[in-house]
């Protein structure tokens, strides 16, 4: 069962988010709030799986409230909703640690496949924003990184931003899941990086994969 807490200040939107998620095997929603004022708390409270978080919120807006999740539990995988494709909000979610950046009118079927997605550990993102991120990624950028990853780690690194999961990873490259993470852990170790967002972004940018 994939626990989800959702932050959301639109009291209608949040309703509509239960009442998808309790149609669907596998997954149940655990608590809303409003906001992130006590987002550490209500993290080791309900211990969810999956965050679905909205941006523009009163008091702690979500790319903070992802931040401080990060932090303090870097294993919960977050999925960010907005109505905007704001260029620096998107990369602001990602390099804060998101792992999905969905637009708010995405289908019931896109909301529910991107939570699996990124419980599963892979990445996902709507076409329009996924466009936006290869457009930046695609124009010049002046000082390269020498990443020092092995070609192991580059192949790793390869599928997981294509989408792939880390169980899909592993099954294709013939390794465990153990395997996976540890070589995971090695890239954002030499990328300097605190999520699979961020090691991605490095990647493309510098043209490691």
């Amino acid at each position: 069962m994939i626990r989800i807490v959702v932050y959301d200040d639109n009291s209608h939107r949040t309703a509509s988010l239960q009442a998808l998620l309790s149609y669907v095997e596998g997954m149940e929603c655990v608590a809303t709030f409003p906001d992130c004022t006590q987002v550490v708390d209500d993290m080791r409270t309900w211990q969810p799986d999956v965050v679905l978080m909205d941006i523009e919120m009163p008091q702690v807006d979500g790319i903070s409230g992802v931040a401080q999740i990060k932090q303090h539990f870097p294993q919960i995988r977050i999925v960010m909703q907005t109505v905007f494709e704001d260029d620096e909000k998107i990369f602001s979610s990602l390099k804060a640690g998101a792992e999905g950046y969905i637009l708010k009118n995405a289908s019931a079927e896109k909301i529910t496949q991107s939570i699996e997605e990124v419980y599963q550990g892979g990445a996902y993102m709507t076409p329009s924003v996924a466009l936006r991120v290869m457009q930046y990624f695609n124009r010049p950028q002046p000082v390269p990184v020498t990443s020092g990853l092995t070609p192991k780690e580059i192949e790793v690194l390869r599928h997981l931003s294509d989408g792939l999961s880390y169980k899909m990873v592993a099954d294709k490259m013939g390794i465990s899941y153990f395997t996976v993470n540890s070589h995971v852990k090695k890239i954002y170790e030499k990328l300097h990086v605190h999520s699979l967002g961020e090691a991605v972004s490095v990647a493309l940018r510098n043209k490691i994969v």
